[in-house]
């Protein structure tokens, strides 16, 4: 059981022990810490905070506690209930509220939920932003409301149809194009607030066969809800049965997309952005981010059209940040995160199924074959469990001075350039780990790259 406090929120097990667990004191605490950061920091000045949730089998609960919280210290809460990371992000916007609070653990098991913070702009908090909130909930020196002053809960289930019509009106999503390619779309939404949304979406981007995989949002996750390869072998092969033409999944926040090809092979998550970033740079040039730990075909990519690729440290908040400092008109994360400027600064699955399916009808190929025409590299993604003795700096520092003569960046963990591939090595925010990835151009190399690196920190 575990709990993990950082600067874009808090993420812990369900029951346990205060302090050790995502109890409902934890909850209720670090909520009020937020609460009155938004109080101290408030910009809109509406005094209205949005909360979110996806289908997780604790959100009900944990929505509750949370609400009803921000009530106490006189927020007015616009509750939309099961929804998406994206559309709660849109929603504060839309709102002009002063934050918003997304009640989801992303793609982690059924046991977990997680509180994530937005500011006023619907995006994460930065670092300074997120270490008030931290430093507030440690202090704990919170003041409610009085009887006069609570605040109050109004509802609103709007917003599903608002994100829909926000993507459609994006000018590279072509509508008539995706109609007229008569696609058979299977998606899985793995049980969660994909299958409120996402049915809709391709009805109205024209899809008239949609096959539905686990799309009933009971939070009971028909599998591990990570959308990796691993975790998809069923869900392929209901693509490769069912003579589908794409396949899409998402995780329970519906932030991520993977896309699955029509032969049930993996187009691969690196690929989700790629492929979407190639569209958008062929009608609109220039500047791409994405994180360290991302596929160097995004660069690939960015350069065919003489425009600028530029890294950021791991975190959708350090993606935004060089984003903007860039003037990226696209970015992500290799996670199969898109972000589109042109709708919002957040990871959207609903922006990168309607910007892929408007590449896919206009390419006139076969997904699998869609996939081909990208620089063709494999990631090993590894992990090393730490334990309380660990001195993860100094393992990052002597990796570092081991590589000296090589490519080294130090902005998030250590991340080694050489010229047939790359390896990062970081401490992960949502667990004990160190992530250690590898890419080059097979499995066999990434795989050596990253074992390489792995026997010198055994050692």
């Amino acid at each position: 059981m575990s709990l993990i406090k950082s600067i874009s929120g808090i993420r812990g097990t369900i029951g346990g022990y205060v302090n050790n667990n995502l109890t409902p004191v934890d909850i209720i605490a670090f909520t009020s810490a937020y609460g009155s950061w938004v109080k101290a920091n408030t910009q809109n000045g509406t005094n209205k905070i949005v909360v979110g949730r996806d289908a997780r089998l604790s959100g009900d609960m944990v929505s509750n506690l949370v609400m009803h919280t921000l009530v106490a210290l006189g927020f007015k809460v616009v509750n939309i209930g099961l929804a998406t990371t994206p559309t709660t992000e849109i929603a504060v916007t839309e709102e002009h509220a002063d934050g918003g609070i997304i009640i989801t653990a992303s793609h982690n098991p059924k046991q977990w939920n997680a509180l994530k913070l937005l500011n006023n702009k619907g995006e994460f908090l930065n670092d300074a932003d997120g270490k008030d909130v931290l430093a507030r909930a440690e202090k704990a020196e919170f003041q409610y409301n009085d009887i006069d002053s609570l605040g109050h809960i109004e509802h609103k289930n709007t917003y599903n149809t608002i994100h829909i019509n926000k993507v459609l009106s994006l000018p590279l999503v072509d509508v008539n194009a995706i109609k007229n390619a008569n696609f058979t779309v299977a998606i899985d939404c793995v049980n969660s607030v994909g299958g409120l949304i996402l049915p809709e979406l391709l009805e109205k981007l024209g899809v008239k066969n949609i096959i539905k995989l686990n799309c009933e949002a009971t939070g009971v996750f028909a599998h591990t809800p990570e959308p990796i390869p691993e975790n998809l072998v069923d869900t392929a092969a209901a693509i490769r049965n069912n003579k589908v033409d794409v396949g899409f999944v998402v995780d329970p926040d519906v932030d991520r997309l993977a896309i699955i090809n029509e032969d049930g092979t993996m187009f691969g998550e690196e690929y989700t952005l790629v492929s979407v970033a190639d569209y958008v740079l062929q009608h609109t040039p220039g500047n791409t981010v994405s994180n360290l730990s991302s596929t160097r075909a995004l660069s690939d990519v960015t350069k065919k059209y003489g425009k600028e690729y530029n890294a950021a440290a791991v975190g959708e908040v350090n993606v935004v940040t060089k984003m903007k400092a860039t003037n990226a008109i696209i970015g992500g994360e290799g996670n199969g995160g898109v972000i589109y400027p042109e709708i919002h600064y957040g990871r959207d699955a609903l922006v990168g199924i309607a910007l892929f399916l408007s590449l896919l009808a206009k390419s006139g190929k076969k997904c699998s074959d869609l996939r081909k025409t990208y620089p063709d590299y494999v990631i090993s993604k590894n992990k090393i469990q730490l334990t309380p003795e660990t001195d993860v700096d100094a393992i990052l520092a002597n990796i570092a001075d081991l590589y000296k003569n090589e490519k080294v960046n130090t902005i998030d963990g250590v991340k080694i350039d050489f010229s047939d591939g790359w390896v990062h090595l970081r401490k992960s925010n949502t667990e004990p780990i160190i992530r250690i990835y590898a890419e080059s151009s097979s499995t066999e190399a990434a795989d050596t790259l990253a074992k390489q690196i792995m026997d010198k920190i055994k050692r």
